[in-house]
């Protein structure tokens, strides 16, 4: 039996690495609060940074908190806890997501290269260079969506070009639905003391050709950053999916994202999310291959490549994170986890 201590700082290192997870328009749409009796962090939906006409059903802000829940998983794991994790643990408190308590000691412990990488991913809405993926790093991507539960398929070129043939017709869609283009405008801001959006220097260039519709957040309003330029020839795509559409698959797909991406990081791999055509019910559909295939819905796109670091996006402090009375012990004091 051994005992492991948490105390403030390592809990708001814990706290902190959940935050560095990606979210849609990096609404970062979750709060946390500690149950210091049982060591257990409880993740729950921030609803006020919902996007009621991009994201109606909350399939992506699923997706978002899921991500935040693999980081806070592999950095629970990092400081030598077992991260038991439940998915909807309480049903009638729909807003609670996710929650990870703090185990015995670790039986194994993660990559500190993955754990090192979640501090380094960035999104990138850059043109990237035309090299390809090795096979086997697209093998090492799959095994991470499959550990999550997920499937990550990589479509040859046919299936590339029709896979962005949809993403551009969603985005044409977007751009004309004065709420949507709206909603995303919205989040386009100067980091400010909320710490929330994408800033402009973010959101990247357009592809000039028109062949990898990168989504523009409504950046005509911002003539320097909407610049277009030449992307790669043959884009890299990835569609994330899973065997069933119900919230706790958004919410595993959300942590086989982050795997992925994190993976991705570690090997020197940039990655944007072409997430449009997810915002479309029939568009979506038509993201699997075989769309009368009911036992595989789409979660995500991902465009991968080698390319340029995007900048950083602001993110929240764990004051902002954290609920008031998330520290029910006093400040300071360690609490202690038996296992």
């Amino acid at each position: 039996m051994s005992t492991a201590p948490l105390d403030v700082a390592t809990l708001e290192k814990l706290i902190s690495a959940a935050v560095a997870a990606p979210s849609i328009h990096n609404t970062q749409p979750w709060r946390f609060r500690l149950d210091p009796d049982t060591l257990t962090l409880e993740i729950r939906a921030a609803q006020d940074r919902g996007l009621r006409h991009i994201d109606p059903s909350g399939r992506a802000l699923h997706l978002s908190v899921g991500c935040a829940v693999f980081n806070l998983r592999l950095a629970v794991a990092h400081f030598g806890w077992a991260p038991v994790t439940r998915l909807l643990p309480r049903p009638g408190e729909p807003e609670l997501l996710a929650s990870v308590r703090l185990g015995g000691p670790a039986r194994f412990t993660p990559s500190p290269e993955l754990y090192e990488a979640l501090w380094h991913r960035r999104s990138s809405r850059f043109p990237f260079s035309d090299r390809p993926l090795p096979a086997a790093l697209r093998h090492e991507l799959a095994d991470a969506a499959h550990a999550e539960g997920a499937l990550l398929s990589n479509p040859e070129t046919g299936e590339t070009d029709r896979l962005l043939r949809v993403t551009l017709e969603a985005e044409r869609r977007n751009r004309a639905d004065a709420d949507r283009a709206a909603e995303s405008r919205r989040w386009i801001r100067e980091p400010d003391e909320s710490a929330l959006g994408i800033p402009p220097a973010a959101v990247g260039p357009q592809d000039y050709r028109d062949q990898v519709p990168m989504r523009d957040f409504g950046a005509h309003l911002h003539p320097s950053t909407l610049a277009a330029r030449a992307f790669e020839k043959r884009p890299t795509l990835a569609v994330l999916s899973t065997p069933h559409d119900r919230r706790t698959d958004w919410l595993r797909a959300g942590q086989a994202l982050q795997h992925v991406l994190l993976v991705a990081t570690r090997h020197g791999v940039r990655a944007s999310l072409l997430h449009q055509a997810l915002e479309w019910p029939d568009l979506r559909d038509q993201l699997v291959r075989d769309p009368e295939d009911g036992r595989v819905h789409a979660q995500m796109v991902l465009r991968l490549g080698y390319g340029p670091q995007g900048p950083t996006s602001p993110r929240r402090t764990v004051a902002q994170t954290l609920d008031e009375d998330a520290f029910a012990a006093p400040p300071g004091t360690a609490a202690a986890v038996t296992g």
